[in-house]
């Protein structure tokens, strides 16, 4: 079976290009009252699938302990720069559709601004359940298809795919909008419980980002993400869902073989040999290197 492309930031400048110096302001502050509503209060270990250069990480504030996953070395290097070696952290360069970590070792998960990137994402939603325990929380932010600008352009014949469809789009190379009505479907298939959702990024537009304050921008969208529990039509959405079905309680953290699936293998902080398969998973400048190409 082929293997699924993979979006790879390796070598990227990602933080500073695209949110830094990219005019994202207003996305970043949206997205941050999203989670600040969604979260946990608190929690033993969280589980950030891409995550970059660690964008989000600190609004991880609650939790004990919190893995940084990414396919990119070099965003996970520069998360490290940026958090540093606290034993709160592990970093972890792996791919999304096949995680290496034994069942239920998380009792949260993120996934911001990542299922766009997956051809497969339903597969990836099917990894994520098992390795979250029973009534992990999970949140999942997504490219919504069915969102008014897309709407509009499809009416006015400037846009061939239809928003209304249930079938992912990719609108450039791997980079793909979805369905809420799917993403919901896949969920409950991996066995979550949809709990709220919320839409985000209702200003999303040039003009109103360089000729309306920040401040009252975000404010306006923070009144208006409610409206997500009825109608998503913006650009992006988050899911807050719980793990309820075929799950164990939370376990201790182990990694899992991605090669061969066997687990648990201890976290020891050196190299990593699967006692099955004979397979070495490097452990290199603070970061496990379990990608399998």
């Amino acid at each position: 079976m082929a293997k699924p492309p993979i979006c790879d930031y390796e070598g990227s400048d990602y933080q500073k290009s695209f949110w830094e110096e990219g005019g994202r302001a207003y996305e970043d502050a949206a997205e941050a009252i999203a989670l600040r509503r969604l979260l946990p209060k608190s929690g033993s270990h969280l589980l950030e699938l891409g995550a970059g250069a660690g964008r989000n990480t600190p609004r991880y504030a609650g939790f004990q302990k919190i893995t940084l996953l990414d396919y990119s070395r070099t965003q996970l290097e520069q998360a490290r720069a940026r958090l540093g070696d606290s034993p709160r952290y592990r970093y972890v360069a792996a791919d999304t559709c096949n995680l290496p970590f034994a069942s239920a070792v998380f009792d949260a998960a993120t996934m911001i601004r990542t299922i766009h990137h997956l051809e497969e994402g339903e597969s990836a939603l099917k990894q994520v359940s098992q390795v979250l325990a029973k009534q992990a929380v999970f949140i999942l932010e997504f490219a919504n298809k069915r969102n008014l600008k897309a709407i509009l352009r499809y009416l006015l014949g400037r846009q061939k795919w239809s928003p209304y469809t249930l079938e992912q789009v990719e609108f450039v190379e791997l980079n793909f909008n979805f369905h809420p009505r799917q993403i919901r479907r896949w969920l409950r298939q991996c066995g979550f419980f949809v709990e709220r959702q919320l839409t985000v990024s209702h200003f999303r537009v040039g003009f109103l980002k360089r000729h309306v304050p920040l401040g009252i921008l975000s404010s306006l969208d923070a009144a208006l993400q409610w409206t997500g529990a009825f109608w998503q039509l913006t650009p992006s959405v988050f899911v807050r869902s719980t793990h309820t079905q075929n799950a164990q309680p939370l376990q201790d953290f182990a990694f899992r073989c991605p090669q061969c699936g066997s687990h648990p293998l201890k976290a020891i902080q050196a190299d990593i040999q699967c006692p099955q398969c004979g397979r070495i998973y490097p452990y290199q400048d603070g970061i496990y290197d379990f990608r399998v190409k």
